[in-house]
């Protein structure tokens, strides 16, 4: 097919999960005015024509239920490389996938979703559940010590501005004095870029000696929170799959509370040059 500039990926593997995602999606495609690209990974050739089936009536009830026609794809692979790969082939403006959560192994869940999040330039928007509303009011912004803050800050500024949000910038409240002067430094730039965005924001520190992932998802569950925006981890190897990553809880966070994740990589933000690692 041709590439298709700055689309939303949705990948589906025809389970309820997968049609949140595209519910979620269609919020972003109308504000955006992108268009959306459905995604089905077979694991055989002989799987194309009765997925092609299937995927052709979803793309239909989709233009009958939102008005919005999806291109569909179907691509022989894997998970855990197509959908990167995909992404980055047709320069997907984001991909929104759903996550089974962190019970079983069932389809992409929540102890392997950052396996397939880490293949894309794009960012990744994981959601559990349908959209609670239309409008996205509350978007939690964990601030931390590490350099890659500063790469997300113009992701959060974006999806504010779209939709009126207001940003929760949520601090940590470490007490190593490294750790202290980088996360200063990191609220420094989030306070100056917020300010020049004119995004409504208001800044809630965290408790110190808690963990702070912990503490993320219990704030945005209080206050309702639309939106988690998060940094991915760079390098998604055994240990973090076993001791599980920061990033990994907040995904599957119980509120199913939807979370993009801005994946790091060598760019510019402002005056600041940044990288993952």
């Amino acid at each position: 097919m041709e590439t298709l500039m700055q689309i939303i990926l949705v990948p589906t593997d025809f389970t309820e999960v997968a049609g949140y995602a595209i519910e979620h999606a269609l919020k972003f495609a109308k504000l955006l005015k992108k268009e959306i690209l459905l995604l089905h990974i077979i694991k055989r050739e002989s799987e194309y024509m009765e997925a092609t089936r299937v995927i052709q009536q979803l793309a239909e009830a989709t233009f009958t239920k939102s008005g919005i026609r999806p291109h569909v794809m179907i691509r022989e692979g894997s998970i855990f490389s197509t959908i990167g790969e995909v992404s980055n082939e047709v320069n997907a403006e984001m991909v929104v996938m759903g996550t089974h959560g962190m019970q079983g192994l069932q389809k992409i869940t929540g102890s392997w979703a950052l396996k397939v999040i880490v293949t894309s330039k794009a960012p990744f928007i994981v959601v559990q559940s349908s959209p609670k509303t239309e409008k996205m009011e509350n978007i939690v912004f964990p601030v931390d010590f590490k350099k890659e803050n500063k790469e997300k800050i113009g992701w959060v500024g974006f999806v504010a501005k779209i939709f009126g949000a207001k940003v929760h910038v949520f601090k940590s409240n470490y007490t190593d004095k490294s750790f202290v002067k980088e996360t200063k430094r990191n609220m420094v730039f989030t306070e100056k870029f917020l300010r020049s965005k004119e995004v409504n924001y208001e800044i809630i520190t965290a408790l110190p000696k808690k963990n702070f992932a912990d503490q993320t998802v219990d704030y945005a569950h209080n206050i309702d929170a639309d939106l988690i925006l998060v940094i991915t981890t760079k390098s998604i190897n055994m240990t973090d799959y076993i001791l599980g990553a920061s990033e990994q809880y907040i995904i599957t966070n119980s509120s199913h509370i939807p979370v993009m994740c801005i994946n790091p990589r060598p760019t510019r933000v402002g005056s600041f040059s940044t990288s993952g690692g």
